[in-house]
């Protein structure tokens, strides 16, 4: 077992602002702590906050990486158990961007102790088609074909995924900010992650979060349509929805001061 050191460097664990409250962030794929730097400067004179990367994202210790704990999204989620375990964390509010919006929902189901409400940024329990009765947005093939262009030629697929994700009306500058986080993570990784992220189906999970739940959606993206929201909502017994007028699947980049007012306004309730 890692010891309380060993755990923030394996994470790459930080610890900023301050108040009674906490928030714990987890970044979406591709991605890392970064992408929040947007929000903390609206949410760190009122709460304490925990960022960190998950293992074989950012400036995580790769060596720490194990590929058959990875390849499903409980691996991630034990990563969030063990930072809040090991910095004697609890009744701390979660915010996950994307494919985090389920590894918190895991954490939040595996041990309710740790995690009293989660705050979902552009979630999805699953990316893929099932007509007729749920349509995450993508076909099982399409999905199949991003991946192979990832062995092909792995700088052409971030440079494709980039701006499906950020929003092509967005800045540049985020765009090719985003290319280059996916291209720095190791292709190994990133494969294995995409694979655990856009393979899986976690719609099984929702019916079993207790905790008060909002769910903040893009009201055009490309990766998780309005519908997915309204199906989240729907299936967690305690949640709100919120629909934000952005484009794109990063409205923590695109819209901080929408979704920390957000954040603010969910936990002070």
């Amino acid at each position: 077992m890692l010891n309380s050191e060993s755990i923030k460097a394996r994470n790459n664990v930080k610890v900023i602002g301050s108040g009674s409250k906490t928030l714990l962030f987890g970044h979406g794929f591709g991605c890392d702590q970064n992408m929040w730097r947007f929000l903390t400067p609206y949410l760190e004179k009122q709460f304490k906050i925990v960022l960190f990367d998950y293992v074989g994202s950012g400036n995580s210790d790769i060596s720490q990486y194990n590929k058959q704990r990875y390849k499903k999204l409980e691996g991630y989620a034990l990563d969030v158990i063990e930072v809040c375990t090991e910095l004697n964390l609890s009744d701390v509010v979660f915010v996950g961007h994307s494919v985090s919006g389920m590894i918190g929902a895991l954490a939040a189901v595996e041990r309710p102790d740790l995690i009293s409400k989660l705050i979902m940024v552009c979630p999805s329990p699953c990316f893929l088609n099932f007509p007729p009765d749920y349509q995450g947005g993508f076909d099982k093939e399409d999905l199949q074909e991003l991946l192979s262009l990832m062995d092909k030629n792995y700088i052409g697929w971030a440079d494709y995924l980039a701006p499906l994700v950020i929003g092509n009306t967005n800045s540049a500058e985020l765009i090719g900010e985003l290319s280059g986080s996916f291209c720095s993570t190791d292709p190994v990784i990133a494969k294995n992650f995409a694979e655990a992220t856009f393979f899986s189906d976690y719609r099984f999970l929702l019916t079993k979060i207790i905790q008060p739940t909002l769910i903040l959606q893009s009201e055009d993206d490309a990766l998780a349509d309005v519908s997915v929201g309204q199906y989240i909502e729907k299936e967690i017994q305690s949640s709100s929805l919120i629909v934000i007028s952005a484009q794109g699947h990063c409205l923590q980049m695109t819209h901080p001061e929408i979704v920390s007012q957000s954040i603010i306004d969910y936990v002070k309730q």
